[in-house]
């Protein structure tokens, strides 16, 4: 494994197929949800979507699934933990 900005991405195949992505999720309201994670080439994504606002642990995923993907520049002041860690475009 190669660490890149305190998280650890696979570095082979076999790596790969043991790794689990890192979520991250931020409510900007009861209703609206931003998740980021970690992809398995090393670099991160956020999105935002509108969801139920009943359990966010829940409806991360359709987030993940379905939402917008944030523009760099607002998903890094959304996500400064993923400092050091290439945007996926």
């Amino acid at each position: 494994m190669r660490e890149i900005g305190g998280f650890e991405f696979p570095e082979n195949k076999e790596e790969a197929e043991n790794w689990e992505h890192f979520v991250l999720t931020r409510a900007l309201a009861q209703h609206v949800l931003c998740v980021a994670h970690t992809r398995v080439e090393g670099m991160w994504s956020a999105y935002c979507d509108a969801v139920p606002g009943y359990n966010h642990d829940n409806e991360y995923q359709e987030v993940l699934d379905h939402g917008d993907k944030l523009p760099v520049r607002i998903a890094e002041a959304i996500f400064p933990q993923f400092k050091g860690i290439p945007y996926a475009h």
